[in-house]
């Protein structure tokens, strides 16, 4: 049999309302990724539970990313700019 079981509902009423990682900033999501990697590290949790904290940290992981793939791409845009500025000075 294929199916994951269904979630219990005490887990459920644990279980916090959680944001889009679409709408976090990147401190949001790297700090929420440090406590699911906390929670994950301390092993007690419940494979169903466990499982979903894992794939909520890789969504977070990614957001982080996108966060500093942008962050990088202005500072090399401003570099450039301050580069072609300097230039025309000269």
């Amino acid at each position: 049999m294929n199916s994951m079981p269904a979630s219990n509902s005490a887990e459920q009423a644990t279980t916090p309302e959680l944001r889009p990682v679409a709408e976090l900033s990147f401190e949001q999501a790297r700090d929420e990724l440090a406590l699911v990697v906390q929670q994950l590290e301390q092993g007690s949790l419940p494979l169903e539970t466990a499982l979903r904290l894992w794939e909520r940290g890789e969504e977070l992981a990614a957001r982080c990313e996108e966060w500093l793939k942008g962050a990088r791409e202005r500072l090399e845009r401003v570099r450039a700019e301050h580069r072609a500025d300097s230039e025309a000075d000269a």
